[in-house]
Parts: structure tokens; C-alpha cells; sequence
């Protein structure tokens, strides 16, 4: 059993978080959210789990320091200086960081980047995702999850070839584009299709979340998972080991 303390309990993800946590066996330690003293449930926790927002990050690693203890981040729509305070933080704890929690997902994401390191620049990539009207990030972290996966297996950085939100008269695909699209209405909790389109011939990978405690239990694997790893930084394909 753990004890796992949430940060961004109130949120849709942290109360999935804290209605399985029974059922898998472990603790809720407690929960914090704007404004509230994580250092404190850090200190009560085994393991932090953050599904709050990007401005909170910082206190959360430093938290999670003071505590000793590992922390899984959930949290969406990170920017690289926030990479960076992680990087720097997995120096002294361990620390699984994910744009989404889904098993399903991190395993997509694997078969993604294995088809297109086979395929080359002449199949065009294309990343299609639709999420809730709430969702206040786009791409959402799961659709770049995915392009970076296409892109590693390019062997390029998708800074480098990312195209999205396209309008206009906007010339033709570039080569080796990587293409985002994103949908926004009524509940629906997470669709991702990787579309990769060739001459005459296209794949389609998808993934279909219908339920938000899908990404409960991923999360709930993971932090058992990272108790008593060594510090570092980690990823959901750790968890499945690809």
C-alpha cells in the first residue's frame, strides 16, 4: 500500500485518482490545490501525484525535494523552461513525467514511433485529436506525445517539422511536416488518431478513451511503480518497459 498525495485534487483527473485508489490498494494522503501547502502533503505522502496546472510545477518539484520522495507528473501544456526544472529535479528525486497516463496510449506511442522510423518522408504524418469543450490546451499533451514519438522515429526534433492550426491559403505540405488538428466540444474525454498517408495507401493508429479512469489507473501504476527507483527522469514506457 502507498500513500498518495494529489496535487490538483479538485480537478476532473484528481478525483478519478482519489476514487480508485481504494480498489488498487493503496492510501490517499491527501490533496491539495491553488493555494494550498503541498510541502506539507509531501511530507505525509509516499509518492506525489501532479495534475494541476503549469504554474504550480515549480513548488511541486521543490516539494517533492524537501520530501524525498518520487513524483509522477500529469500535468499538460508545459513549456521547455519547465523540462528544464524538471531535469534538474530528477537529479535529486525520481520523477515520471507524461502527457498522458493511459497504458493504451504509451504503448500507441511506441508502435508509432517504431512505423515511422520504417517509413520514410514521402508517408505525410498527421495527428488529429478531439478532447471536451473545458480543455484549455491545444495540441493537448497526448497529441504531442505523439509527434514526438513520430519525430523520434525520424530521428528529428518536432520543434524542427510541427505544423499546426493551418488556415489560408497556406501553400503546399511541406516535406517531412508533422501535422497537428484540434477538436473541442461536449465530454469527450480523449480521441487521438496518427495518420500516416502515403501513395495510394494510409495507416491509421487510434485510441479511444471512454472513460477518465483509464487515466487513473495508469497513474495509480506509475506511482507504484517509481517508489524506490533512483532519482532520474522516467516515462510511461518505463512503467510498460518498451
Amino acid at each position: 500500500m502507498a500513500r498518495i498525495g494529489i496535487v490538483g485534487s479538485e480537478g476532473r483527473m484528481g478525483q478519478a485518482i482519489a476514487a480508485i485508489l481504494p480498489e488498487l490498494g493503496h492510501e490517499l494522503a491527501g490533496g491539495v490545490d491553488k493555494g494550498g501547502d503541498v510541502a506539507r502533503l509531501a511530507d505525509a505522502s509516499d509518492v506525489l501525484v501532479d495534475f494541476s496546472s503549469p504554474g504550480s510545477l515549480e513548488a511541486n518539484l521543490h516539494a517533492a525535494i524537501g520530501a524525498g520522495i518520487p513524483l509522477v507528473i500529469g500535468t499538460t501544456g508545459l513549456e521547455e523552461r519547465h523540462h528544464r526544472a524538471i531535469d534538474d529535479a530528477a537529479r535529486a528525486v525520481p520523477i515520471l513525467q507524461t502527457g498522458n497516463t493511459s497504458l493504451g496510449i504509451t504503448l500507441l506511442s511506441h508502435l508509432v514511433q517504431e512505423a515511422a522510423a520504417r517509413l520514410g518522408e514521402d508517408w505525410d504524418i498527421e495527428i488529429v485529436e478531439m478532447h471536451h469543450r473545458h480543455k484549455v490546451d491545444a495540441p493537448s499533451g497526448t497529441a504531442l506525445l505523439l509527434g514526438e514519438a513520430a519525430a523520434s522515429g525520424r530521428g528529428v526534433e518536432l520543434a524542427e517539422c510541427r505544423e499546426s492550426g493551418r488556415d489560408g491559403p497556406t501553400g503546399e505540405r511541406a516535406a517531412g511536416a508533422i501535422g497537428f488538428a484540434a477538436l473541442r466540444g461536449g465530454t469527450v474525454a480523449g480521441e487521438h488518431s496518427v495518420i500516416m498517408a502515403g501513395t495510394q495507401e494510409r495507416l491509421t493508429f487510434a485510441h479511444s478513451a471512454e472513460d477518465r479512469s483509464i487515466f487513473a489507473r495508469g497513474a495509480a501504476r506509475a506511482t507504484q511503480w517509481l517508489i524506490g527507483r533512483e532519482p532520474g527522469r522516467y516515462t510511461m514506457r518505463d512503467v510498460l518497459d518498451l
